[in-house]
C-alpha cells in the first residue's frame, strides 16, 4: 500500500518525511504501457519518471499547498519532456516524451542535459485564482555552481530548495517497476515562534545554511540510506536504522484516500478548450483530413473524439459540451 510518514527530530530545527507509492505509480506505468503506441518506457526513463513521482508527492506534501504542484525536467536529449503533477489531496499523474531511443543504464544527462541546456521548472498553480493571478514557476540549470552537470534527480531539487527556499534539503529518491519511493530531510527555518516574520530571523536563517551541526549530522545519516533499502524496507524499519539514536517523533501515517494516488484530471471540456484554442481554420482543416478530431491525453492514455457535428457545435457556442464519441479507452 501507499504510504506517507512525517517527523520531526524533538528539540532541533529539522524535520523529515518518507513516501512510497506502489498503487498509483503502478497505474501509471500500467495505462503507458496499454495506451501508447510506443510501448512501456525504458528503464532508465522508469526510474527516473518514477523519482519524480515521488519527488513531487514529498514537495507537494511538505507545502501544503492548495493547488496542483508540477515539477517538470526538460531538455536537448532523448527525453524531451517529462512532467510529474500531484494535486493537494495527493492524486498524481506523471508522463514521458521520448524523441529517440534510450541506451540502457542512461545517465541523466544522457537522457535530458546532452550540452548542458536542460532545465528544471517548479510550477504553483492554484486551485482558485484571483484575477489576474499566474501560477508561480521557478527554474533551475541541470548544472551545479560550477555548470558541472548533476546526474541525480536529487541533486537538482536539493540545489532547486537552496535557491529558491534558501533551505538545507537532502533527499533521497529511488524507483523500480513497483515502487516509487523518497526519503525527505529539510532544516527548519525557526527553532522556535517568536521571530516568525522578522528580518533579523530571516538573515540568521540564511546565516545557517550550510553549518547547522544538527541537521548536517542526520542529513549524513540519511544519506546513507541505499536505493534497495528504501524500495524494501518498510518505513518504521527504514526511521529505526537510520536514527536510531535521535529522539524522533513520528506522526500518525497519512492513511485512506490522502495516501498518494493515480488519478487525471483530463476531460471532455478541457480538450473542448484546446480545440478551441486551435481556432476554427485550423479545426476545419483537421476535419478535413482526418473525418474526426481525436485528441489522447498523455497521462492516462484516454482519447476524446470530436465528429464534425460536435467540432460545429463548438464554435457555434452551443450551451452544453457534446457527448458523441467519448472519452474512450
Amino acid at each position: 500500500m501507499s504510504e506517507l510518514h512525517k517527523f520531526l527530530f524533538e528539540g532541533l530545527p529539522v524535520r523529515g518525511m518518507l513516501v512510497r507509492v506502489t498503487e498509483g505509480w503502478a497505474e501509471v506505468l500500467r495505462r503507458r504501457a496499454a495506451g501508447s503506441s510506443a510501448g512501456a518506457y525504458p528503464l532508465p526513463v522508469q526510474n527516473f519518471l518514477g523519482e519524480m513521482v515521488a519527488a513531487a508527492c514529498l514537495m507537494q506534501a511538505n507545502i501544503k499547498f492548495n493547488g496542483a504542484l508540477i515539477l517538470q525536467i526538460f531538455g536537448d536529449g532523448p527525453v524531451k519532456l517529462a512532467v510529474a503533477e500531484v494535486q493537494p489531496d495527493l492524486a498524481l499523474r506523471a508522463t514521458a516524451s521520448l524523441s529517440a531511443a534510450v541506451l540502457p543504464g542512461a545517465s541523466l544527462s544522457a537522457m535530458v542535459n546532452l550540452n548542458n541546456l536542460g532545465k528544471c521548472a517548479i510550477t504553483l498553480d492554484p486551485k482558485d485564482r484571483f484575477p489576474g493571478q499566474q501560477p508561480y514557476q521557478g527554474v533551475v540549470p541541470l548544472f551545479g555552481d560550477h555548470h558541472e552537470k548533476l546526474e541525480q534527480l536529487s541533486d537538482v531539487l536539493e540545489h532547486y530548495m537552496l535557491q529558491s527556499e534558501q533551505l538545507d534539503t537532502r533527499l533521497v529518491l529511488a524507483a523500480d517497476g513497483d515502487v516509487a519511493a523518497g526519503l525527505l530531510i529539510q532544516r527548519l527555518p525557526l527553532e522556535g515562534a517568536g521571530n516568525l516574520g522578522a528580518q533579523a530571523a530571516r538573515l540568521a536563517n540564511e546565516d545557517e545554511i550550510g553549518l547547522n551541526e544538527h541537521y548536517n549530522r542526520i542529513a549524513l545519516l540519511a544519506s546513507s540510506l541505499k536505493r534497495e533499502e528504501l524500495l524494501t524496507l518498510d518505513a518504521q524499519t527504514i526511521l529505526r536504522r537510520l536514527f536510531w539514536q535521535e529522539d524522533l517523533r513520528i506522526f500518525p501515517a497519512v492513511t485512506g484516500e490522502a495516501v498518494p494516488h493515480f488519478a487525471c484530471t483530463c476531460g471532455r471540456e478541457r480538450v473542448a478548450n484546446m480545440i478551441l484554442g486551435l481556432g476554427q481554420d485550423e479545426a476545419q482543416s483537421i476535419l478535413a483530413e482526418r473525418g474526426d478530431v481525436e485528441v489522447g491525453c498523455e497521462f492516462c492514455g484516454l482519447q476524446y473524439r470530436f465528429d464534425p457535428i460536435d467540432v460545429a457545435a463548438l464554435f457555434l457556442g452551443a450551451g452544453d459540451l457534446p457527448v458523441s464519441g467519448g472519452p474512450v479507452q
